[in-house]
């Protein structure tokens, strides 16, 4: 680390429950987890109401899926930036934002010195300290926990690069931070793990995992691995060694997200309506500023779509209600492996179709997992808009999983109230 990238010493986490170390614990009030957290009880549509002016709009095209926004594009850096994990769009926006003086310091994450893939909170003062931050990281790092140190240093604007986690306990808290500006570039998040646990998948990927410099989800079915030596390779989602990962791999914690797409941050960078590019979500008047910061360097187009995800979704609802239940995963036979990997980027859900498969599978796998592990949790984590995204899939609400006075969502996601009771003295 250089001068410009600051490692604050941070304190130990308070011991919680559901907790993926978002660093509100670390802080000086840790209680504050108790109305910052989402796995407690999220209240999506105040929170939205609040960042944006407005909740989702089930309504509005794709809303309900992925939440407000202005604009929806996909994106690429014209000149793409070397050790980037995309094109480099999320790290040339908090540089933009530091050469300009409209932030003081950017709070996002570095790779540990001893471990490229490990994940480590940094305080970014000058733009040349960005380039150190460009990557995928794996594993937990409690982000917010730099909150204090920030404003100790006298940082009163802020830039915060963070996953969905730690945006919902940053907006949760914001109005209480007495900052004068604050920029959130959101990345979308679906299902981290610990950094030894990544290391456990690598090796599964590869006989010599630490050669391997780079790894990504694409939404073309394969995951793509780059080495060392130079080397690429390309692995269909189909042929990854899921099932020998341990069941507790990924923790309840991602897999009772609600919040795949970041909807709380100004802009989410991601890529899964890239089709190649990134996918831009701007979801306010700050994240059309940030857009507006990139000018010409960036290339735009619209997001296509093609496919339907309904026979995708209908098959990881299977899979998954038998991981649930503690039954071994259907698994396909070696020879048709090859044929359906080769169909899947061609006739399966691409564009937004692909994101907006991979958000009900949030859902379903959200509802799922919560009714086996903690069912007593599900009226408290699952907003009406979950229950929307899974209806059409026949997963319903039971008795007791909802809010009191509230049976679930309709497929708008608006709360559908049960029907007034009848009266004790009525003969039928």
């Amino acid at each position: 680390m250089n001068a410009a990238v600051q490692v604050p010493v941070l304190g130990p986490a308070a011991p919680r429950g559901l907790c993926t170390d978002c660093g509100v614990s670390r802080m000086a009030d840790a209680k504050a987890c108790g109305r910052a957290c989402q796995f407690i009880q999220p209240d999506y549509a105040r929170l939205e109401a609040q960042v944006h002016g407005r909740a989702r709009d089930p309504s509005r095209p794709d809303e309900l899926h992925f939440g407000p926004f202005r604009q929806m594009l996909r994106a690429r850096l014209a000149a793409p930036r070397p050790g980037a994990q995309w094109t480099g769009i999320t790290t040339r926006l908090a540089e933009k934002l530091l050469g300009a003086g409209a932030v003081d310091a950017v709070l996002t994450m570095a790779p540990d010195p001893d471990d490229k893939w490990r994940p480590v909170p940094v305080l970014v003062t000058k733009p040349e300290g960005m380039a150190q931050c460009r990557g995928m990281r794996m594993g937990y790092a409690p982000l917010l926990a730099l909150l204090e140190p920030a404003r100790a240093a006298g940082h009163k604007r802020l830039a915060i690069i963070g996953i969905p986690c730690q945006v919902y306990a940053l907006r949760a808290l914001e109005a209480g931070l007495g900052l004068e500006r604050l920029y959130v570039i959101g990345t979308p998040c679906s299902d981290n793990t610990t950094t030894e646990n990544f290391h456990q998948f690598l090796a599964l990927l590869d006989a010599d995992p630490a050669s391997i410099t780079y790894l990504e989800f694409r939404a073309d079915y394969h995951v793509e691995l780059r080495f060392a030596d130079g080397r690429i390779r390309e692995i269909p989602f189909l042929q990854l060694p899921i099932s020998q990962l341990p069941g507790d791999f990924f923790p309840l914690t991602c897999r009772s997200c609600v919040d795949y797409t970041n909807v709380l941050a100004d802009i989410t960078v991601g890529y899964m309506a890239g089709e190649g590019d990134q996918w831009l979500l701007v979801r306010n008047a700050r994240g059309a500023e940030l857009l507006a910061l990139l000018g010409d360097e960036v290339v735009t187009s619209a997001p296509g779509s093609a496919g339907k995800r309904a026979g995708a979704v209908r098959g990881f609802l299977a899979n998954t209600e038998r991981a649930a239940g503690g039954l071994p995963l259907r698994r396909m036979p070696n020879f048709l492996r090859g044929i359906v990997g080769w169909l899947m980027p061609r006739i399966g859900p691409r564009g937004l179709e692909f994101a907006r498969a991979r958000v009900e599978m949030k859902a379903v796998e959200t509802v799922l997992h919560l009714r086996r592990q903690l069912p007593a949790r599900l009226k408290h984590m699952v907003p009406p808009h979950i229950w929307a995204l899974v209806a059409p899939y026949g997963v319903q609400p039971q008795a007791g999983e909802t809010g009191a006075g509230e049976t679930g969502a309709d497929e708008t996601g608006a709360p559908i109230k049960p029907p007034p009771a009848a009266s004790a003295d009525r003969v039928g």
